[in-house]
């Protein structure tokens, strides 16, 4: 199929109380292509295979990024004598990324981009992307979120390593943003422990700033995404790998295909699980709720003119009569009619009807 006839498009918006939310899944591929754009194309294509939504590359200038003082850090450590050589054998030149993201469009995937500098994004301004994110240190990088900014993308704003009180000014520039976007809780340790994923965070920036919230998980587990869409997550970011073991400073935090392929699969169904943010009784309740609900019956033979008492009535099943709720509302009227112990009560058994 040629490009031009796939659609590809992302949105990040938070559903409302009658749809249900629409989780897009990001295939975070980095820098996970080795600096090799062969495996940067097999990487998309395998996104596509396990049903992600769009792709993510990282675009950077060591010489733009680094100063004298740059270190690796610990995950890095090992990787590299120094981190600008580290990047150096990662960076993407841009006709490559270009190349990179008309491949992820032919294959039907949004395509997403981390620039690191604020020089970093008018390069991408004629790449056709559907979003722009930032990472998590650059949350409170404001040279660099304005930059994002003005292409007029949709702007993901990773949140690693920051309390909440230090995002309001990226809430706010989202709030002011046309193109929308979303907060993405994250804890940046590659790989994250289940026990710190803190996934409460999500709850907390739904409720602080009133924005979309997705997950950046660095967790090793298949699960963690879809917990996150229980939490209310609206996107997932996950890093994908041709290989785990392989030497590079991202694959360890990342999945590979078959384990990424579970995970997507894993989100769908708490997707599906979630269905519309209200709580209203569904169609395959109704025959459960008649039966097994309980309504008013009558303790014991009542005479016609005998006015009801507290210990005349009870509920039993079935929910066809009048409702358990309203049991007390029957207590003081007089019966129409006599009736026999262990029936239903019903409102033509009285002279005192009650009014519509």
């Amino acid at each position: 199929m040629q490009e031009s006839e796939k659609k590809s498009g992302i949105t990040f918006s938070a559903a409302d109380d009658r749809s249900p939310a629409k989780v897009t899944v990001i295939a975070e591929i980095g820098v996970n292509h080795d600096g090799d754009v062969v495996v940067g194309r097999r990487l998309i294509d395998t996104a596509a295979a396990c049903g992600a939504d769009a792709v993510k590359f990282q675009y950077f200038h060591p010489d733009r990024l680094l100063s004298n003082q740059a270190e690796l850090a610990g995950y890095q450590a090992g990787q590299a004598a120094s981190q600008r050589e580290l990047l150096a054998r990662l960076a993407l030149p841009i006709d490559v990324l270009g190349g990179l993201v008309k491949h992820a469009r032919s294959c039907g995937l949004a395509a997403v981009v981390t620039p690191f500098s604020p020089e970093d994004p008018a390069d991408l301004m004629g790449l056709g992307l559907d979003a722009m994110k930032t990472a998590s240190p650059d949350a409170v990088n404001p040279p660099l979120l304005e930059a994002c900014a003005a292409l007029g993308l949709p702007m993901l704003i990773s949140t690693g390593t920051c309390s909440l009180d230090e995002l309001e000014p990226a809430a706010a520039l989202l709030r002011g943003h046309e193109a929308g976007g979303a907060l993405l809780h994250c804890v940046s340790s590659y790989p994250t422990p289940m026990d710190q994923a803190q996934l409460g965070g999500i709850v907390a920036m739904r409720e602080a700033f009133a924005l979309p919230v997705g997950y950046s998980d660095h967790t090793p587990g298949l699960q963690t995404g879809a917990l996150a869409v229980m939490a209310g997550a609206v996107v997932i970011e996950k890093h994908l790998t041709h290989d785990p073991s392989a030497k590079g400073p991202d694959h360890a935090a990342s999945l590979g295909p078959e384990a990424f392929k579970q995970y997507v699969s894993d989100i769908r169904e708490a997707q599906c699980a979630m269905g519309f943010i209200v709580k209203d009784v569904s169609d395959i309740e109704r025959d459960v709720r008649r039966v097994s609900r309980q309504s008013v019956c009558v303790v014991r033979d009542l005479p016609a003119g005998h006015v009801l008492t507290r210990q005349d009535l009870t509920v039993k099943r079935p929910g066809t009569g009048l409702p358990a709720t309203t049991l007390s509302t029957w207590v003081g009227k007089r019966l129409d009619i006599g009736v026999k112990a262990n029936e239903l009560l019903k409102e033509s058994d009285l002279v005192d009807k009650m009014p519509n």
